[in-house]
């Protein structure tokens, strides 16, 4: 991946357009203009400022979750280590989606190895969740129809591989509608920002400070896990 460096990168090969119905091909992005809306909300995307610890790239999207799509991966990176990654996905579909109640819907994936005494809190799910939702209430976002799960899961190692210590695995799959602002278009860079809260949160970072002229201050009144051990030898 290649660092953010205050935004995301700007790779025209991130959107995909398609037009099609059951039984159809897809059709190139060519054949069908990009809309309006869509493009800036990309714009927003790509013009997000970031942490210094977050790496950010375009990656194949989806192409079959809604007529346009744009996809990041992104990395929480410390030295030569990720503590967390994730995946960020913005749909479009012009027309509405009756579940979305919008036109615009975002759905990601975040994953991390945790310390294996974090799994015995039974509340760690719940927390988790309130991340998500706390980093959008955190940085002043409106939006709906949130829905999601947290899965943890862990690893004992034996025989050759003894010497590992157990490795707890924690995974957030969530999606929510955006609110739509002028022209239809929603703050899509905020909500990436805040997307990437929640990563710094999962691996365990302290929040980071607030910006000169901000309103809202990242990570605000948010416990974020015990900062990661070392890479677990091989």
């Amino acid at each position: 991946m290649a660092a953010a460096q205050g935004h995301s990168s700007d790779h025209s090969d991130g959107i995909r357009g398609t037009r099609q119905t059951a039984g159809d091909s897809v059709e190139p992005t060519e054949r069908n203009p990009v809309p309006a809306a869509f493009r800036r909300a990309v714009e927003g995307l790509r013009a997000a400022r970031l942490r210094p610890e977050i790496e950010v790239d375009p990656t194949r999207p989806p192409q079959r979750l809604a007529p346009y799509a744009y996809a990041l991966e992104a990395a929480v990176v410390e030295g030569e280590e990720d503590l967390a990654d994730g995946r960020l996905v913005l749909l479009h579909d012009p027309s509405g989606h009756e579940a979305w109640k919008g036109t615009f819907r975002m759905v990601t994936l975040v994953r991390a190895e945790l310390e294996p005494e974090m799994a015995a809190d039974p509340l760690l799910p719940e927390v988790c969740w309130a991340w998500l939702t706390g980093a959008f209430e955190a940085r002043g976002l409106a939006y709906g129809e949130a829905s999601g799960t947290v899965t943890m899961a862990g690893s004992h190692y034996f025989g050759g591989l003894a010497e590992r210590r157990p490795a707890t695995q924690i995974e957030i799959r969530a999606s929510w509608t955006p609110q739509e602002g002028p022209a239809g278009v929603p703050d899509a860079g905020t909500h990436l920002a805040a997307w990437c809260d929640l990563l710094c949160q999962v691996a365990g970072l302290p929040p980071a400070p607030a910006e000169p002229g901000a309103g809202t201050t990242s990570g605000a009144g948010v416990v974020t896990l015990p900062q990661r051990r070392g890479p677990q030898q091989q």
